[in-house]
Parts: C-alpha cells; sequence; structure tokens
C-alpha cells in the first residue's frame, strides 16, 4: 500500500472524465463558497456508505435510496452551510428536488444524482437560493475544479482536504481522486448499501462493477473513517460515495488487479481520514490508540475506543499531562473483559504501565512524548492475539469556543 505516492494537490478531477466546481450560493453568512458539483460525463459504477445515527439527515435518506434502487450514478450535488437534518417531510421534498434541479441542469435522470449536505442541524434549507446556487455550479463546472469543490464544502475545517494517486493495473494506469470534510461532531460508523459531518467523495477513472466498488467501500471505510474520532459525536450527514466512469479504458481484470485497486482506495481514504483528525476542531495533536494482544478484535475496539473518547485522556494529551490513571480508567470502564495485572501500557516506545502498575519511567521523559504533535498509545492486554486502533485528537480550549459559538 505504500508504493502508492500520493499527490496532495490532486483531486476529484483528476482521474479522466470527471468534472466539479465549487461555487457560493449565498448559504453561509460569512460569504465563504458553499456548495460543490461532482459530474462524470459518463455513468459510473459506485459503492456508497452513509450514516448509521436514527436521525440520518433527509440528504442521506434521499441518497441511500437513489443508491439502493440505481444502476449508476453521474453526479453528487454537495452544500455546506445547512445540514437538512432533523427537517422532516419537507426536508425529504427538499434533499429530493437538489437532485431533480441538478439532474435537470445536467440533463440527466434525478436517480442518478446524489446529494450531501453539512452545516446546522433543524433548519429548512432556502430553495431559491439552493436553486440559484445549482445553476451556477453546473455553469462553473470544469476538468480543473476539483479543488474549489473541496473548499466549498468546508465547515469549521481549516484546510481543504483533497489528493489523488495512480495505480498501476494489469491493463493500464488508472487514477484515484478524493476530498473529504469534516473536522468536528466526527465520531462515523458508517454502513455501506443496502444497509454528515464527514462527507468523502471518491472518483476514479477505472473500470469496475458496483458489486465490487461495494465489497471495497465496506472493507475501506471500516480501515478509515471508521476508525476515527475527534469528539465522539456521530453526525446525522456522514456520507461516503466512490464513482468508476472507467474512462480510462482499464479495468479490473484479475485478482491481482483488484486486492491493488482495493489498496489503493485505501490508502487514499486514510490519509483523508488522517487529514480530518489532524485538522479537528482546535486539535493540537494526533493520537494512536494501538491495543494490541487482546482476547478479540471486538474487545481491542472497546479499549481503543473508550481511550480515544475519554475528555479527561483528550484534556489530558492537551496540557502534555502523562496521566496514565485516566488511560487505565477508561480501559476499565470500556466493558472489555481483561486481567488488570497483565496490562502494559506505552507512550510510543517509553513504558508507562508495566503489568497494571506504575512502570516506573520519570514523568519528565513522559511529558516529552506528549509535547509532539503525534505520539502513540500502545495498549498491551496480554490475555490474546487480537488488535484493533483507532485515529484521534486532543481536546482544548480552542475545541469548547467553536462549538459553544458555532452558527452557520
Amino acid at each position: 500500500m505504500n508504493n502508492y505516492k500520493v499527490d496532495f494537490s490532486g483531486s476529484v478531477t483528476s482521474p479522466k472524465g470527471f468534472k466539479a466546481s465549487g461555487v457560493t450560493a449565498g448559504l453561509k453568512k460569512s460569504g465563504n463558497a458553499d456548495m460543490a458539483l461532482v459530474y462524470s460525463e459518463e455513468p459510473c459504477a459506485f459503492g456508497a456508505a452513509f450514516t448509521s445515527c436514527t436521525f440520518a439527515a433527509a440528504p442521506v435518506q434521499v441518497s441511500r435510496r437513489h443508491a439502493a434502487e440505481g444502476e449508476v450514478l453521474r453526479a453528487m450535488i454537495i452544500n455546506s452551510g445547512n445540514a437538512n437534518a432533523c427537517t422532516g417531510a419537507k426536508g425529504l421534498a427538499n434533499a429530493e428536488k437538489m437532485c431533480e434541479l441538478t439532474a435537470a441542469e445536467l440533463g440527466i435522470p434525478s436517480g442518478e444524482v446524489v446529494v450531501a449536505s453539512t452545516g446546522r442541524i433543524g433548519v429548512q434549507m432556502p430553495m431559491e437560493i439552493i436553486g440559484r446556487g445549482i445553476k451556477l455550479a453546473v455553469s462553473e463546472l470544469s476538468s480543473d475544479g476539483g479543488v474549489a469543490a473541496a473548499k466549498s464544502i468546508m465547515t469549521t475545517d481549516t484546510v481543504e482536504k483533497h489528493l489523488s494517486l495512480e495505480v498501476e493495473l494489469s491493463g493500464g494506469r488508472v487514477t484515484i481522486g478524493a476530498m473529504t470534510k469534516g473536522v468536528g461532531m466526527i465520531d462515523p460508523y458508517l454502513k455501506t448499501v443496502p444497509h454528515a459531518t464527514m462527507i468523502c467523495v471518491v472518483t476514479t477513472d477505472c473500470g469496475l462493477t458496483n458489486g465490487e466498488l461495494s465489497d471495497m467501500v465496506c472493507e475501506c471505510t471500516g480501515e478509515s473513517f471508521n476508525r476515527i474520532t475527534v469528539d465522539g459525536d456521530m453526525s446525522t450527514n456522514d456520507t461516503v460515495i466512490v464513482l468508476a466512469n472507467g474512462a480510462s479504458g482499464v479495468k479490473v481484470a484479475n485478482a491481482s488487479d483488484a486486492e491493488k485497486f482495493k489498496s489503493a482506495l485505501k490508502l487514499a481514504m486514510q490519509e483523508l481520514a488522517r487529514k480530518m483528525v489532524m485538522d479537528g476542531e482546535g486539535a493540537t495533536k494526533f493520537v494512536e490508540i494501538k491495543v494490541v494482544n487482546a482476547s478479540s478484535e471486538a474487545a481491542a475496539r472497546l479499549c481503543a475506543e473508550a481511550v480515544a473518547n475519554s475528555l479527561l485522556c483528550k484534556t489530558a494529551w492537551f496540557g502534555c499531562d502523562p496521566n496514565w490513571g485516566r488511560i487505565v480508567a477508561a480501559l476499565g470502564y470500556s466493558g472489555a473483559e481483561f486481567d488488570p495485572g497483565k496490562v502494559n501500557v506505552f507512550y510510543n516506545e517509553y513504558p508507562v504501565v508495566r503489568d497494571g502498575g506504575d512502570a516506573g519511567t520519570p514523568e519528565s521523559d513522559l511529558a516529552k512524548v506528549l509535547k509532539n504533535r503525534e505520539f502513540r498509545v500502545t495498549v498491551e492486554l496480554n490475555n490474546g492475539d487480537s488488535d484493533y486502533w483507532v485515529w484521534t485528537s486532543d481536546i482544548s480550549y480552542e475545541y469548547v469556543k467553536i462549538n459553544a459559538e458555532y452558527h452557520t
């Protein structure tokens, strides 16, 4: 997987046959760009995953249905500044209308359009503004519009998040492009069809089937977006869409090709997931929580997520305080079964806990580790051979300020 070179200047329009735009419709009081459109000149095979939140937003419900009922997709319309969540029947009708308006402007069936929204919950869409924005977005479509699209879907993000990479398959070279947004209300648990505040669009000019993409999206989201948490809050709007138009003329022809492409797709998603955590609201630390030697993956996951979402751990990391008592407390209430007398904990390579007690490493050495922008917490449960990892961030004063004052 590490053999692929990621180009962080690339975008959703890096693959052949894709166009995109990012425009200012007028949804944000700031006047910043707030609407994106991604469009393929040819019909696309697709894979999709959506939030498992019971309060799934209207655009999630509409896109989930289009993905479940359709055979191809061509376009995705995305707005920031309004989540269209918890808006009832009118919100559903407005989400469907966004697809219809986009389809009419592009001259394609509305079932070939999916929609995503991000912003404030509980506010109805101003459809007059949306309609004008869609017309503008279609008129601005460009093969160089990927970066503008990535900028226009930002909310509390401080930087746009996009990339591309190339993969050499048996029949030739294909390109993957991607963009995402989301730095708060981030703890996704995405489920694939048919079963955000984070929104991700992946494009590729590789030839694949819906079945192939669906399987890959399921596995790759499980190893990327479903492994991150900024604040432990799952969004109503989480959406991942992967579009494959086959414009390169190169198909996934065999098992080796499929493995190479899936590996590259996973890398793209992981790089974007990493960018999301690095840009977490007010975050000053990127922390990997790795639990090893657990009795099962489920137990390892319980432990990793308990530590990753602990406010006491996250605030200690912000203060560069190596308070390992908070870590073992989180492990203890995680619900996983283990012998506390066998537990070891490390900050990077420094032992913090040995056999359930203080490992004796000078606190000053541990504090130095926590002053780094990135560090790793490793937990050895020593009662099996399973493991699980999570990427998380600290919680700072700035996080509280952002979320106390947030109003789109």
